[in-house]
């Protein structure tokens, strides 16, 4: 099972384009170190507010792979710098 997870995110503190980056960059390198899901920006490279990611993990078992997912997405919403605004989920 291949589970796949769009996320929007804004970042209502954020400064410029290095400080989002420095944020998106540290973010992403913990999904992959604690889950090891997929993760790459998807959208908004040139907006320093806002920021859409991808996130992809792969399990033999559809429950395995929903709670890497909620995890992922508890992780992100762990972040203080960032807030979940638009969460899209699907099997693939």
């Amino acid at each position: 099972m291949i589970l796949y997870a769009e996320v929007e995110c804004i970042m209502y503190e954020g400064h410029s384009l290095k400080n989002k980056r420095s944020i998106i960059k540290r973010l992403i390198a913990k999904l992959k170190k604690d889950f090891n899901v997929a993760v790459a920006e998807m959208d908004y490279h040139d907006l320093w507010q806002r920021t859409k990611l991808g996130i992809v993990t792969v399990a033999n078992d559809s429950i395995y792979a929903n709670k890497v997912i909620e995890a992922v997405l508890e992780t992100i919403d762990s972040f203080p710098e960032l807030e979940r605004t638009m969460t899209n989920v699907e099997a693939r």
